[in-house]
């Protein structure tokens, strides 16, 4: 008897996702900017298990920080762009190996101190009311399912 596929991974189309990119107007220590935030907000951001980047010379931790809308029923994420710490695996033999012991998530935007994430496939970000004085407006960005950021979140959801 033969076995019948369900799927092919192949065939399946994956859906972008919108995140939101947090720029701070100054720099803010990451407990500094969550205490301000939880204080004015009926969310209450906490640290969470940091989201590991394995890779080949050094292994990245970006701070992760989590709250829960009851209203909403939404999970909300922020995500550190820049590494906190990196753990050297192995010495660099290669001159231009590309890697260097700070990593950011989004290369092509090293301003951005945090990327937002939802549970919702249809991101509304306007629930969580930043501090105007500290906090850039949001700025929505679309991520492809062929992104390497995309996969990541994928996991850590």
């Amino acid at each position: 008897m033969e076995v019948q596929k369900l799927y092919d991974l192949d065939d399946i189309e994956f859906e972008d996702i919108t995140i939101g990119l947090v720029r701070l107007v100054k720099f803010l220590p990451d407990h500094e900017f969550f205490f301000k935030l939880n204080s004015r907000e009926q969310l209450s951001f906490s640290r969470i298990g940091d989201l590991v980047f394995h890779g080949s010379y050094y292994d990245y931790y970006f701070p992760r920080f989590e709250a829960y809308h009851k209203t909403s029923k939404t999970c909300y994420t922020f995500i550190s762009n820049k590494s906190s710490e990196s753990k050297q695996k192995k010495i660099q033999t290669e001159l231009f190996s590309g890697e260097d012991n700070i990593k950011f998530l989004l290369n092509n935007q090293p301003d951005v101190e945090y990327i937002l994430h939802s549970s919702e496939q249809f991101d509304d970000f306007s629930v969580i009311s930043l501090p105007e004085n500290l906090v850039f407006p949001i700025q929505d960005y679309i991520l492809s399912s062929d992104e390497e950021l995309y996969q990541i979140i994928q996991y850590y959801e």
